[in-house]
């Protein structure tokens, strides 16, 4: 497989944010998101063997292991990492953009799902027959960029029943630029959190509100993190 990083860090997404864990990040991606913040991992990395990298994975003794991207399941050395990790390890995640279909991906691993929302430029790539594939030990991203984008992910959420198959999470999109908020460091994106917070409870909709942790923690440019 080519890699493009392995680090330790705090989850900083989704429903085990705040927890510590190990990121598998797989090098390639064939779709171009306007908001993707990592586009490093198209081309750089370096080939490993998949004892190699359960070698690096290890060394942090860290129950957790996520396998991202890019898009991870663009290589087929990631089947028998994401079996061989979840033999090992109480939680293995899968984060994967939609665009591929999961069936291949090991029963024991927990899927988180992107849906690409209108205003990334890919909305026309996601293989909605993934979302038949969901469990409840799963869950589905949407990233909100726009009015456009919230009532696009609102309607999905409402048509496919979307919360009765797993925690479903909305996320403003997250920029580079540095806001001041009272000592407390903030990315500017292209949608206020607070307008989307506003909206999930306009529309009162049991979805999560997700942002970036991360991004709280560390410059949003950082890597390894």
């Amino acid at each position: 497989m080519r890699i493009n990083e392995i680090f330790h860090s705090i989850q900083g997404e989704g429903i085990r944010t705040g927890l510590r864990c190990v990121f598998i990040r797989l090098t390639g991606c064939h779709l171009r998101c306007t908001y993707c913040d990592t586009e490093y991992s198209f081309f750089e990395g370096d080939w490993m063997t998949l004892d190699d990298v359960l070698s690096q994975v290890a060394v942090f003794e860290c129950g957790a292991v996520e396998v991202t991207g890019g898009e991870p399941l663009l290589q087929p050395g990631v089947y028998p990492l994401l079996a061989r990790l979840a033999d090992d390890y109480e939680t293995v995640m899968l984060e994967t953009s939609g665009a591929i279909l999961m069936d291949r991906v090991d029963p024991r691993v927990i899927r988180i799902l992107d849906l690409k929302t209108p205003s990334s430029g890919e909305v026309e790539r996601n293989e909605y027959r993934n979302i038949d594939l969901l469990t409840p030990r799963d869950e589905v991203k949407f990233v909100i960029g726009t009015r456009g984008d919230y009532e696009w992910a609102r309607d999905q959420v409402r048509e496919r029943n979307l919360l009765q198959r797993c925690p479903v999470l909305f996320s403003p999109v997250v920029g580079h630029g540095l806001a001041d908020a009272g000592g407390l460091k903030l990315y500017r994106g292209r949608l206020d959190p607070a307008e989307l917070a506003a909206w999930i409870l306009a529309d009162r909709l049991d979805v999560r509100f997700m942002y970036q942790l991360h991004k709280l923690i560390w410059p949003a440019t950082q890597r390894g993190v």
